[in-house]
């Protein structure tokens, strides 16, 4: 059976581009953790948009769509699922408000991860629900032919339950030592877990929930006002990319846990990004949502689409948004780029 021992590799990931990132994020949560204890209730909006978004990307990850606006009840929790496919998005709903409101409470431990998976199905009822994989699974890739390869044999079922309870013995130990930092241990628990597989399915899903819940548990809770499952949903060739070369050599204990770290922290980093421009805008009292775009184009070097502002304000109007670019086009504030479809706006910057 595998070793799920992080030390060794642990040493070989602090390179100069990791330890950079990790000192970016650091610096990142230093700066806003005053911010987001004095300013809860100017946040509110944030951690609403946030919740539909993770809930739609990562689902949609796997295939689970829905409409936007069946989504938008589902998340707010003001209409029962209709389809399987609602099902499972009103399951991650509601796994992912556990996570948001209790996750102090939650240890990441076997029975815990299988109590988040049954009330993931809740809706579904599916028998698998809450249970380790019956049978041996494998991770298949199909390629533009529609031909089927293995591109990952994991775990086989009867070695799942040591092997959940040897990782997360492991992670807790590790963090309770306190001599690794918990921004490297948690993506190569993921990696270990999505190399286990332990579930006939919502394996990706578990991770990406899993990845918050450890996440906020260690502080960093970027997640509860940026999507970080949209970060990943917006990239996910990059990572499948990063996860296929982790988890090369994986079951011989010789894989490269750097990729999928890597790929990771630039997730996070980017969302502390996002964050801190939504919050510079936030920080300005009262501003009203006209203004609130006017800072946004005037912030954004290059050019911005009106799909991109919609995006960044899902609460602002797209009457709102047309108006209010119109209104800065025609005071000078802002140029039209190009037409059609393809229409983008930047700031003027000769009037400053």
């Amino acid at each position: 059976m595998r070793n799920y021992l992080f030390d060794p590799s642990y040493i070989k990931l602090l390179t100069p581009d990791i330890v950079a990132l990790m000192n970016k994020i650091h610096e990142y949560k230093g700066e806003q953790a005053l911010f987001i204890e004095s300013k809860a209730d100017t946040l509110t909006q944030l951690v609403e948009i946030a919740k539909i978004q993770s809930t739609d990307a990562s689902n949609k990850i796997e295939g689970i769509y829905t409409s936007d606006e069946r989504l938008k009840k589902l998340v707010l929790d003001k209409t029962m699922p209709r389809t399987r496919n609602e099902q499972e998005i009103a399951g991650y709903r509601d796994v992912l408000a556990t996570i948001h409101e209790s996750y102090d409470y939650i240890p990441p431990k076997p029975s815990i991860i299988l109590q988040l998976h049954r009330d993931l199905y809740k809706f579904s009822g599916v028998a698998y629900g809450g249970s380790f994989k019956a049978g041996d699974n494998i991770i298949k890739e199909t390629n533009t032919e529609g031909n089927e390869t293995v591109r990952f044999q994991p775990v086989p079922a009867w070695e799942t339950p040591e092997a959940m309870e040897r990782l997360c013995k492991a992670y807790g130990d590790a963090i309770d030592a306190g001599e690794m930092d918990a921004l490297l241990l948690i993506p190569m628990f993921v990696l270990d877990f999505l190399c286990i597989h332990p579930f006939n399915d919502g394996n990706g899903r578990m991770s990406r929930l899993l990845t918050l819940l450890l996440l906020y548990r260690s502080g960093y809770i970027v997640g509860k006002y940026i999507s970080i499952e949209k970060l990943i949903e917006q990239s996910k060739e990059t990572y499948y990319e990063a996860l296929q070369q982790s988890s090369a050599g994986w079951h011989e204990g010789q894989n490269d846990y750097a990729p999928f770290v890597r790929y990771m922290l630039g997730v996070i980093v980017a969302a502390y990004r996002d964050f801190s421009e939504r919050v510079r805008v936030l920080a300005v009292s009262g501003i009203s949502k006209p203004e609130r775009i006017r800072e946004l184009i005037k912030n954004t070097l290059g050019k911005i689409t009106k799909a991109q502002i919609v995006e960044q304000y899902p609460d602002i109007s797209s009457i709102t948004i047309q108006r209010t670019l119109a209104e800065l086009q025609k005071n000078g504030d802002i140029i039209k780029l190009s037409g059609g479809r393809y229409t983008a706006y930047t700031w003027n910057r000769e009037r400053e």
